[in-house]
């Protein structure tokens, strides 16, 4: 250290010192600034960087949201129509049994007074047969009965008494 104190020279100091704080000044004026600025420039770069991207969080969780709330409605929606149309097919599978219903109740009703009417053809059509049947046997019997004179006579005083007791 004493060869320290014996070397040392105050106007070397004083020089040393003046370089010194041209360096410091030259530093500050042309070297610190632009380094401070290009910090700042970078700072504020990842501040905005920062903000950006927690916009676009904020963005993507809103449209999760909005994407959640229109698969909700669409699978509401997609609801209501499938139960809309099961019930409208319910209401067709009714209305089709009732018409079905009535066309087969219109069939029967039809189908009856067809064989009613039928039915009386046929019963008026046997009793005009069954009359013809007994004009033809009244006639063969009054033929029969006719034949002889004793007969006629017989028959005739037996109409007068019936018709007398009448």
């Amino acid at each position: 250290m004493e060869t320290l104190l014996n070397d040392f020279s105050p106007g070397l100091f004083v020089m040393q010192t003046v370089i010194l704080l041209i360096l410091i000044l030259l530093m500050r004026k042309f070297a610190w600034k632009p380094i401070l600025k290009a910090l700042d420039e970078r700072e504020e770069g990842i501040d905005n960087a920062i903000k950006t991207a927690e916009a676009a969080r904020k963005e993507i969780e809103s449209l999760k949201s909005s994407n959640d709330n229109l698969l909700k409605e669409a699978r509401a929606e997609r609801d209501l129509i499938i139960r809309e149309a099961k019930e409208l097919a319910v209401k067709m599978v009714e209305e089709s049994k009732t018409t079905a219903k009535v066309e087969a109740e219109k069939i029967m009703e039809s189908s009856r007074k067809a064989i009613i009417a039928e039915k009386t053809a046929a019963i008026s059509d046997i009793k005009a047969q069954i009359a013809d049947f007994s004009i033809q046997i009244a006639e063969k019997l009054v033929v029969g009965e006719l034949a002889s004179d004793e007969k006629q006579k017989a028959l005739s005083e037996k109409l007068a008494s019936d018709f007398n007791l009448n």
